[in-house]
């Protein structure tokens, strides 16, 4: 089984605020995450770690599939077309 970064919503480390706090129901942000974590299958992610036993623990595709969602509703994927330039 691949192993992940621990994150949790609820964390008040670090920072001072609780993003479980930030995400307020009715927004897409709370649907995103809802979507995301209840309703996706990301079972085709976690197959293809080979990570059980050795090397570093990797960031949830979870996690990582928020991020890229979100940034793609606020169209900040722009940067992405200048590095490949």
């Amino acid at each position: 089984m691949a192993r992940f970064k621990h994150y949790d919503y609820k964390q008040t480390k670090m920072i001072p605020l609780r993003f479980a706090d930030q995400i307020q129901p009715g927004t897409f942000e709370y649907t995103l995450n809802h979507v995301v974590d209840n309703e996706l299958d990301l079972s085709v992610f976690e197959s293809r770690y080979r990570n059980d036993h050795n090397g570093a623990p990797a960031y949830d595709p979870a996690l990582l599939l928020k991020i890229v969602l979100f940034a793609y509703s606020r169209e900040d994927y722009l940067w992405f077309t200048t590095l490949k330039r």
